[in-house]
Parts: structure tokens; sequence; C-alpha cells
């Protein structure tokens, strides 16, 4: 199974072909329009399902099905925890997947971000003793942690390490936290500010040595979006 993860930068429906050219089973999209507009511009995509989450009809949490796998919106879902979306993902087997797009909370700096990320974790916490994916734009990095006193970034990863979930990324090169060498984000397109901030979270057992993780080549993908699409490869198999 190949999944792609992607903050667009808004207008996918400009963007699509460069993703879909990568042949993908799901793709997990942050800043999507609404999928009105989507299929309006796409009238051929062959797609099996499409859910959306979002305040704004330009740019939300929109995640699509390909091939042989379908998704749905889990019925526990907790609008109130913005833009972290609970679903079942079904294929060749089953799964939760949870995709996330971590925003500013209005009227707190302490619930915003890396904060949503904290609050949705511990909402689904007793689903995440089975396996799962986290997946998305976490708008998060132990760099900041200095100034939150919880829910951190180091806190989201040691609470998801007592699940057995850990970063995929940080698994396969042994990284630390707040130390990575790749960037999955350039602030203004600019290659001299490079962050670490996109993430795949999943249970340990389902990182087996043949799933695959790369991250877009900025001279690709840079003119399209200030994030790189992370491409999970072999995972689920």
């Amino acid at each position: 199974m190949r999944i792609i993860s992607w903050n667009c930068n808004m207008a996918f429906r400009k963007k699509a072909s460069k993703i879909l050219d990568l042949n993908p089973d799901l793709i997990v999209l942050q800043e999507c329009e609404h999928k009105s507009k989507l299929l309006k511009a796409l009238p051929d995509l062959k797609y099996n399902q499409i859910i959306w989450h979002g305040r704004n009809e330009h740019k939300g949490v929109c995640v699509i099905s390909f091939n042989d796998w379908e998704i749905e919106l889990k019925s526990d879902h907790n609008e109130d925890i913005d833009y972290f979306l609970p679903l079942r993902l079904k294929g060749t087997r089953e799964i939760d997947l949870y995709a996330i797009w971590a925003m500013p909370y209005k009227g707190s700096t302490l619930k915003s971000y890396v904060g949503r990320v904290w609050a949705g974790i511990h909402y689904y916490s007793n689903q995440l003793n089975d396996d799962a994916i986290l997946i998305g734009d976490y708008n998060s990095n132990a760099i900041w942690d200095k100034g939150r006193s919880i829910g951190k970034h180091t806190d989201v990863v040691a609470f998801l390490k007592e699940k057995n979930i850990v970063s995929f990324y940080h698994k396969r090169k042994r990284a630390i936290p707040g130390k990575e060498k790749d960037a999955t984000f350039y602030m203004y397109k600019n290659l001299d500010k490079p962050y670490h901030i996109d993430y795949c979270f999943a249970t340990e057992s389902l990182l087996t040595r043949k799933v695959k993780l790369k991250i877009g080549d900025p001279a690709e993908w840079m003119t399209m979006s200030d994030h790189m699409p992370l491409i999970i490869d072999k995972i689920l198999e």
C-alpha cells in the first residue's frame, strides 16, 4: 500500500496530477479545498471515497482512497478537535487511521497547533491500544517545546510511545526529535528555513523492514507548496 500525506498549500485541483502520477492508494491532504470543488475540476478522478472536513471551503483536511482501499469516517469523530479525523481504513486488512492538520485554537495558545494533537490522542486514547496510523501536518517539533508546560511535542512523542506508536522517520533514521536532518517544510519556501513538522506515526509492529518512507525533494515540489509530501510505501502488506 502507498500512502501519501501532503499539505498542498491550497488549490489541490491544480496540482493533483503530480500526486496521482505516483499511483497512491490513499492521499491525506491538508489545506485542501472542499470535495465539490475537486470533483468539478477533476471529473475523471477515479476514486473510491473522499472524506473532507473543514471550516473554510478553500482549505481543510481531505482523505481520498483509491484502488482496493476504502475509508469511512468513524462515528465517534469529535468535531471540537478540529482536523483530527478518525477513519477506518479497509483493504487487505482493517485499521484505524487518523488524518491530522494541527491548527490554531481561538483564544488559547496552549490548545493551538501541537495542543490539538495532544487533545486528539487523549480523546481517542483507548482506540490507540489497537494498531493505528496517525499521519499529517502536526505543525510541531521538539525545538518549540519551551514555554509549554504540558502537551508539548516531546509529551506527544512520549504518550504515543506508551501505546507502542512511533514516528516512522525517527525509527528508521534513528533520529532524535528536534535534531532531524531532513526537512518536511520550508518557511516562506525558503531553503534556509527548514523544519521537520510532518509525520507518520504508526504502531511499531506495522513498520516492518520492507516499509519505505520518502520525503519529497524541494527541487521538485517547492513551486507547489512549502511542505514536502511524505510517501509511505509497502505498509500494511
